[in-house]
């Protein structure tokens, strides 16, 4: 069953890819696999899927433990600075980052690994109160700011859209991402790889690939709802 779904998945991307003109190898698939038991990331695994999406430190932390195959982990919730600690060294991109005191401690940790952590940086691109992220108007400024830590590599940006009924709404969002994102990389900030623009879940990632998302982040249409009781919100990935 999940084979298929990320089969029917797969047929979604690159239908995107073609109507936007882009190669499939230019969006990478990110399973978000959080609140899934091991069992079904590794019927994921066997498809060929080599990055994951996690929401909590905890969580991937305990997978990391049990499952020894080289995969790519990504964090894409919230960080808290006294957690940092756990997953600098075991996560291959954190994608929420939105503060200089969250940035120098991950420099920190990074430093006492002897790891550079690749980091995005997380954008509020619909200015909501209830989300994390550095409004647009600050982006390039962190972005700066972050360049001068050593083992701290600014790659990109990350959004989460705002809930929206029909796809096509959360269009203009993503727009602006990519502008954003395009105005940044023009200013080649010394150490900066401006190079991944992670946006689109499961209700939105062809919009998002047809504005250029280099990133998508896929769970529910991949694994299904989440195994807890809350129910199920718009901006599930």
């Amino acid at each position: 069953m999940l084979k298929d779904n990320l089969e029917a998945v797969e047929k979604r991307v690159l239908a995107a890819c073609e109507r936007a003109g882009r190669s499939r190898e230019s969006v990478r698939l990110i399973a978000v696999s959080k609140t899934k038991p091991v069992e079904m990331l590794e019927e994921i695994m066997n498809c060929g899927v080599k990055d994951f999406g996690e929401n909590k430190v905890q969580e991937m932390c305990s997978k990391t433990e049990e499952i020894t195959e080289p995969l790519r982990w990504h964090l894409i919730g919230h960080l808290q600075r006294n957690k940092v600690k756990y997953i600098v060294d075991k996560a291959y991109m954190i994608h929420s980052v939105d503060s200089v005191r969250l940035a120098r401690e991950i420099q920190k940790e990074a430093e006492k690994h002897r790891v550079v952590c690749q980091v995005l940086i997380e954008v509020n691109i619909g200015g909501e109160e209830t989300k994390d992220g550095v409004p647009k108007e600050e982006a390039a400024a962190l972005i700066r700011e972050i360049a001068a830590f050593p083992n701290v590599r600014v790659k990109g940006l990350m959004t989460i859209a705002p809930p929206v009924e029909d796809p096509e709404e959360a269009r203009g969002y993503f727009k602006e991402m990519r502008a954003l994102f395009e105005t940044i990389k023009a200013e080649k900030i010394p150490g900066v790889e401006m190079e991944e623009l992670s946006m689109g879940m499961t209700g939105d990632f062809e919009v998002a690939i047809e504005e250029g998302a280099t990133m998508i982040r896929v769970g529910t249409a991949i694994f299904g709802a989440r195994q807890y009781g809350a129910p199920e919100s718009a901006d599930t990935p």
